[in-house]
């Protein structure tokens, strides 16, 4: 069982283990070594967001990886799918991105790519944890004053920018008013450039990053400010990006937020009319509402789910060589056009549909019933497998058997949190209500932190 790699790389607190710097260093060791028994010259692409810790984390992991026998290419402050990109155009061994994606400012991740522009497989990541820790047995812990990030290439975000033109090559928004918050994030450093090209007016908000403001009341964990924004600017649109614009949300015209499940029904209905929805279906995860899955079903489209995590999504996409998954969060896939979510390339996707269509969006999600969900999250001091905790297992069964073929109950752990996420759906909000407060009092009687 992996114990450093999450959903979603590496993460956690910056300077404290694992995002310490001795830790850091270790992991650009193992890095450099695991790609250099491929190829004897090695070639690693960094990138990174906003976080006052990326510059300092960037530098160790440099050291680490040059030490290791690979050469280091910088493209700075860029989003987490623009590594993906360019790591498998430039032909890199691998891409790394430090970001901690929707997390505060104060922590950090390490996200690796392969050279093939995919998200590394779980045995993969578990043989580098395993020569972390060899590492960490030996080497010192360097001096970070003394050590520097390796120079950036801007040439790297004019070609991920050139990427996304070319991938939604015929989109214009004359006509249309936008409203982009890009969370101070990684989105800041391109959404004003590649949006500013394309017509429209285009409202940016929250592109100021300081260091510490990344993700700070705005952005896709707070999609209801761009939701108000929308509604106050009276703009058409409003789109919200994550820390390392990985993911987007979006807001109508009558500042109602779109999520990704919402998002999973237009683009499917979108390419099974044009006869591109390989199989007739949609791979979404154990989160996404009931009422996507109905409204999937009364157009003929059937919905596979897949574990929680964008990676999962596409393993399962691949198994059943679908055109189109995602996540509720936000993370939407389209293979035919990218190896993982992107939140700029989403929005993009939506807006040539929006323009293709000729109606708005809140018209092109209307039958959406969305069945009531509350997601309880409870802080844990240690990830005990549930099934163990019997109180917790006796309490999901007793859910479950209320609810029976009118809800769901779904119990598991973050893959980048200390958390546990209760998540329950039911045709009853007080049933569902009360389903999950008793659930999640089951699990902080265990293990609450």
């Amino acid at each position: 069982m992996r114990k450093l790699f999450g959903t979603d790389g590496i993460r956690g607190v910056a300077g404290q283990s694992p995002l310490d710097p001795k830790a850091i260093y270790a992991v650009g060791l193992a890095l450099a070594h695991r790609v250099k028994a491929a190829n004897s010259h090695p070639r690693l692409l960094l990138g990174m967001d906003t976080r006052e810790s990326s510059n300092w984390i960037v530098a160790v992991l440099n050291t680490g990886i040059t030490n290791g026998g690979a050469s280091v290419e910088s493209a700075g402050v860029i989003t987490t799918p623009a590594i993906a990109y360019l790591a498998r155009k430039h032909g890199f061994d691998a891409g790394i991105v430090i970001s901690a994606s929707h997390n505060p400012w104060q922590d950090n991740g390490i996200k690796v790519f392969g050279g093939n522009g995919y998200k590394l497989p779980d045995d993969t990541e578990l043989s580098i944890e395993e020569e972390i820790f060899r590492q960490l047995e030996s080497v010192p812990a360097p001096d970070v004053s003394a050590l520097t990030a390796p120079p950036v290439n801007a040439q790297f975000r004019i070609d991920y920018e050139d990427f996304l033109r070319a991938a939604v090559p015929d989109l214009k928004l004359d006509g249309l008013h936008l409203v982009l918050d890009c969370a101070n994030g990684a989105a800041s450093a391109i959404a004003p450039e590649l949006f500013g090209r394309m017509g429209g007016r285009i409202d940016l908000t929250h592109i100021s990053p300081d260091g510490r403001n990344i993700n700070a009341n705005c952005g896709a964990l707070h999609p209801e400010i761009v939701a108000a924004e929308t509604t106050s600017l009276h703009a058409n649109i409003g789109v919200t990006f994550d820390g390392d614009a990985d993911r987007a949300l979006f807001a109508d015209s009558n500042g109602k937020v779109i999520n990704g499940d919402a998002v999973l029904l237009l683009a499917a209905r979108d390419l099974f009319s044009r006869g591109l929805l390989n199989g007739g279906l949609v791979v979404a995860t154990t989160m996404s509402n009931m009422g996507l899955e109905a409204a999937l079903r009364n157009d003929g489209i059937r919905m596979l789910r897949a574990p929680v995590g964008d990676k999962y999504v596409l393993e399962r996409m691949q198994r059943e060589n679908a055109t189109l998954g995602g996540e509720q969060s936000g993370h939407l896939l389209f293979p035919h056009l990218a190896t993982t979510g992107d939140g700029l390339l989403t929005a993009l996707v939506v807006l040539d549909i929006v323009r293709r269509s000729g109606k708005p969006l809140h018209e092109l999600v209307a039958d959406l019933k969305v069945f009531p969900q509350v997601i309880v999250n409870v802080r844990v001091k240690e990830k005990k497998p549930l099934e163990q905790i019997e109180t917790v297992t006796s309490t999901i069964h007793d859910a479950e058997t209320d609810l029976a073929e009118n809800g769901r109950v779904v119990v598991r752990y973050s893959g980048t949190e200390a958390l546990a996420r209760v998540m329950i759906e039911a045709e009853s909000e007080e049933t569902m209500r009360r389903h999950a407060d008793r659930i999640a009092g089951a699990i902080r009687e265990a293990i609450g932190a």
